[in-house]
């Protein structure tokens, strides 16, 4: 799960990555307003973590032109205000919730989930689910019913930004960007290739999802239950 971090406090904002990362969130980190806007709009993030008081542009205006442009990316804001006039504007303007600063690591990973569960994505353990299929970030384990498969991170990065995304269809130029990275060297035939390596796992499970190619569009994790039931 990709996350973006816009916090100006160096200190502060390299122990909020180490606290991330160990939690098996891929991070990235903007140091302010501008920089974290530009990143935000990229629709790339699964959450955004948006510090209020920033350089160059504060967090509230780049939240409120996150959401003028369409970007839906749950927000999460922090602040070391602790005034109730802020916290209410951080939430007109489109924040998902709000985490006053110095914070323990466990509230910040509880609201992280709250926000994400919210948005029907996660089961309360952290582990993802579509269909008959389940995936664990933290173990890179998918399984359906008691059959599981290992993952490798990469494989791991796809599915989930398939199972994120269900039922849309993404390209693989927005997944190279999103799994290997935006200064990435990699090329659509890397793509193919790690959709193959989850297509034979997913066949290995027995599983009724599956990923469907949509010509000159991309790929889309299906629920082939559902489908036949919808018929």
């Amino acid at each position: 799960m990709k996350v973006l971090l816009v916090e100006d406090e160096r200190y502060l904002a390299e122990a909020v990555t180490r606290i991330l990362e160990k939690n098996h969130f891929d991070t990235d980190l903007a140091i302010d307003g501008e920089e974290g806007f530009i990143a935000a709009r990229s629709g790339i993030y699964d959450i955004i973590l948006l510090d209020i008081m920033l350089p160059r542009r504060d967090g509230l205006a780049v939240l409120r032109e996150l959401r003028a442009e369409g970007v839906a990316t749950p927000v999460i804001m922090l602040t070391a205000l602790g005034e109730t006039d802020d916290l209410v504007k951080g939430l007109d303007c489109g924040a998902d919730d709000y985490l006053p600063k110095p914070f323990r690591t466990e509230e910040l990973m509880a609201r992280m989930r709250a926000v994400l569960r919210r948005r029907g994505e996660l089961l309360t353990d952290g582990v993802l689910s579509f269909g008959d299929i389940e995936y664990d970030p933290n173990t890179l384990i998918l399984s359906r019913g008691a059959r599981s498969f290992n993952l490798t991170k990469k494989e791991g990065n796809l599915l989930e930004y398939l199972m994120m995304n269900r039922g849309q269809a993404l390209s693989p130029d927005a997944i190279i960007e999103k799994v290997w990275g935006w200064d990435s060297e990699a090329e659509d035939n890397h793509v193919q290739v790690y959709i193959s390596f989850l297509r034979k796992k997913l066949a290995g499970l027995g599983a009724d999802s599956y990923i469907k190619t949509i010509r000159g569009v991309g790929y889309v994790l299906v629920d082939g239950h559902a489908q036949e039931t919808e018929e």
